[in-house]
């Protein structure tokens, strides 16, 4: 595969079986073959889209002593900033070429996750930058609520099986900012090749060269997305519960020509993730002769403490 599929979410909400059908067979044999597509269709508008890159240069245009102010010690880059050059990817020790800012779940009637989710962390300088996270959260969440019920029929599971593990689940809305590169990098890039941890992720801003997919040839494919489509794919969880049947793939973004060093690149990712009781034991009917159990029986929650520590945000 040496492009990106591209699918219609409006197939898969519009009340047309044949359309749903359709839906249901795009993205279930992109998420096999490659791990991505690019989608349209989906519940941000043009303005909402908007409104929010406005927000998020303005937050990483401030100070570099007010952005500290928003770096809470002892939660894990859970919430609020993550300043530049703190994340690596797993296995590598060079720290990517970015700083970043994480809105978590919103919680609604259950007062002991509320308890157990650090708070959102509230820019006093930018009026309308939390509420216009928020609702770009709750839009995001919307679309891969109705992605995962596609994917839960194509796993023959019924299709809300996710619902009740993703309503007030973990997830992470994360605008990235990569800064003008300045020197010549030692062994760092924007984003070092990995594999998500969660559910899957839906990409704001992947609309230029940078974010590079590996393919099953282990060729880096550019991935590119029209100015209304976001980029989808595949985490770790839903590759282990799938038993390996649609494919988490490693992806990177690279450090761009060295005429463009000199500009910033934004990007904003969520992470769709479950509650942390949410079993990721491979499910049976992945499972077969020809396909063996690969994975152990571990929940989210654990999965994701392995990974945080994995990544250099959390100690052992």
């Amino acid at each position: 595969m040496t492009a990106i599929p591209n699918v219609d979410l409006r197939d898969f909400i519009s009340g047309d079986a044949e359309r749903k059908k359709k839906f249901v067979g795009e993205i279930g044999s992109a998420f096999e073959n490659i791990g991505f597509v690019a989608l349209s269709g989906h519940f941000l508008s043009d303005e909402l889209v908007d409104d929010l890159y406005d927000e998020i240069k303005k937050f990483f245009a401030l100070p570099q002593q007010v952005k500290d102010l928003y770096e809470i010690e002892g939660i894990g880059g859970q919430r609020g900033y993550t300043s530049f050059g703190k994340e690596h990817a797993k296995g590598r020790k060079e720290g990517d070429l970015k700083e970043f800012w994480h809105f978590g779940q919103y919680v609604e009637d259950d007062p002991r996750l509320k308890d157990e989710y650090p708070d959102n962390v509230v820019v006093q300088e930018l009026p309308e930058f939390n509420q216009v996270g928020k609702e770009t959260y709750k839009m995001l969440e919307k679309t891969a609520r109705y992605v995962l019920r596609a994917l839960a029929r194509h796993l023959e599971l019924e299709e809300t099986y996710f619902d009740q593990y993703i309503k007030n689940g973990n997830s992470i809305l994360r605008p990235i900012h990569y800064p003008p590169i300045t020197e010549e990098p030692k062994n760092a890039v924007r984003a070092a090749a990995h594999g998500d941890i969660n559910l899957i992720t839906l990409l704001m801003g992947a609309h230029g060269k940078g974010l590079q997919v590996q393919n099953r040839e282990g060729e880096w494919i550019d991935a590119i997305a029209k100015p209304d489509q976001l980029m989808i794919n595949v985490g770790d969880m839903l590759s282990r519960l799938s038993n390996n049947k649609l494919k988490s793939t490693i992806h990177q973004v690279v450090n761009p020509p060295k005429e463009m060093w000199g500009k910033s690149r934004y990007s904003i990712p969520f992470f769709m993730h479950p509650i942390s009781e949410m079993p990721l034991s491979c499910l049976e009917n992945c499972i077969d002769n020809e396909h063996p159990k690969l994975f152990n029986d571990i929940t989210a929650g654990e999965f994701l403490h392995e990974r945080l520590i994995e990544l250099g945000l959390i100690g052992k």
